[in-house]
């Protein structure tokens, strides 16, 4: 498992984390930049929260999420909020693109249900 649990951490944390670093100018994952803020306003649109919210919040999540799940800290919960992610991409923005989403939603529900596996701080962190 501790294979399996390793290519599926780094896979799906880097598809998140890619995306993250098109959404920011540099390092400043607290500054939505006009490429983004354009994306959130024109083209995804979700309901009920503000683009600029919606924004944030998205590339806040994928610099954070992603690094914990890479690393293997707080994995369980990390995979929960990629999920919810692709859950809100897959409703919301791409509504097409279900292969790909239900891809991802395969790999994070594995995270979930079976863990990090043994290359992971939150392994090293229950052994002690």
């Amino acid at each position: 498992h501790w294979l399996l649990a390793l290519i599926a951490r780094l896979s799906i944390g880097l598809v998140f984390w890619n995306s993250g670093r098109t959404k920011v100018d540099g390092w400043n994952i607290f500054h939505v930049n006009g490429k983004t803020m354009f994306l959130f306003t024109e083209e995804y649109r979700l309901p009920v929260i503000p683009p600029g919210l919606a924004a944030l919040a998205a590339q806040i999540a994928e610099h954070v999420l992603p690094a914990l799940l890479i690393v293997g800290l707080a994995t369980r919960f990390s995979a929960l909020g990629l999920l919810a992610m692709t859950l809100v991409i897959q409703v919301f923005v791409y509504p097409g693109a279900y292969v790909l989403h239900g891809t991802w939603a395969a790999i994070l529900l594995m995270l979930v249900k079976y863990g990090p596996g043994a290359v992971s701080l939150d392994h090293l962190i229950a052994r002690r």
